[in-house]
């Protein structure tokens, strides 16, 4: 009985280096690299791809465009997770809602590996791709926790004493000086007082 040549039947018997690479397929596999642990190399992902480095800038704008998709895509799985984490809590909202959706990101970088063998391998690109906005990183966390304590404002559940956006912004700074603190000034990273400080921005007071 001969088997029906489907389209999709045809594409899997393909070998992978006749598959056509794409936009999408270099970040994957340049995604793929940096969770390994290797090292961003355009030429040597352009060669991987088979396609030309001409054609890999194109797609990707740059390595530092590139790298930041990729510190992005990390950031807004560790998010979404603790997103749907805090929402699943009974009666979780306002100061508190916020501080544990902020407390369990920080807690999730501080222990992830890829981050921080980057950090160790490539210090000074690292930390300059994660604290500025080079690669479009920094607009994005602004604005994703923007969206989130306008959410929270709207609701009445915080009034904080400046607007959204600044808030998002020295937040992102807070956590920062957490996760990359080691790197910075040779302190040992401690979650407690950075999710004090986020509570008395968001909320002018301290826990109990």
């Amino acid at each position: 009985m001969t088997t029906p040549s489907t389209p999709l039947a045809m594409a899997l018997a393909q070998s992978k280096s006749e598959e056509r690479a794409t936009p999408l397929s270099a970040f994957r596999m340049a995604r793929r690299w940096w969770l390994e642990g290797r090292r961003l190399n355009l030429s040597l992902l352009a060669e991987e791809l088979g396609v030309g480095r001409a054609t890999l800038m194109r797609w990707v704008g740059n390595k530092d465009l590139l790298m930041g998709e990729i510190l992005w895509s990390l950031y807004k799985t560790v998010y979404d997770e603790t997103i749907d984490n805090a929402r699943a809590v009974p009666g979780l909202e306002g100061v508190d809602f916020l501080t544990r959706i902020y407390s369990d990101i920080n807690h999730a970088l501080l222990e992830a590996k890829p981050l921080h063998d980057f950090l160790h391998n490539e210090p000074q690109w690292a930390l300059q791709l994660l604290t500025s906005n080079i690669s479009g990183l920094q607009d994005r966390l602004i604005e994703t926790w923007r969206r989130l304590l306008e959410e929270q404002i709207a609701a009445g559940n915080i009034a904080p004493e400046m607007d959204a956006e600044n808030l998002a912004f020295y937040i992102i700074k807070i956590g920062e000086g957490l996760i990359y603190c080691d790197m910075i000034c040779g302190r040992k990273p401690n979650p407690g007082p950075a999710a004090t400080a986020f509570r008395l921005l968001v909320s002018g007071r301290a826990p109990n």
